[in-house]
C-alpha cells in the first residue's frame, strides 16, 4: 500500500479487531477525525495552569 500524502509505504498496525494503516515516514494515519471545534474557545496555557494551581 502506498501513502496518500508522502507515497511511502504504510504500515498496518492492529490491536484485537481493529486495524488501520500508518506511515512511519509523513506519520499519515488512517483514522477517521473530526476537526470542527467544539464547545468554548481553547483555554490558554496561562489559564490551565492557574486553574491548575488554584486546585
Amino acid at each position: 500500500m502506498e501513502c496518500p500524502r508522502c507515497e511511502g509505504a504504510l504500515e498496518e498496525l492492529s490491536l484485537g479487531d481493529v486495524s488501520t494503516v500508518s506511515c512511519p515516514h509523513c506519520e499519515f494515519a488512517d483514522v477517521p477525525v473530526d476537526h470542527i471545534p467544539e464547545g468554548e474557545e481553547p483555554e490558554s496555557w496561562r489559564d490551565a495552569f492557574h486553574r491548575f494551581y488554584d486546585q
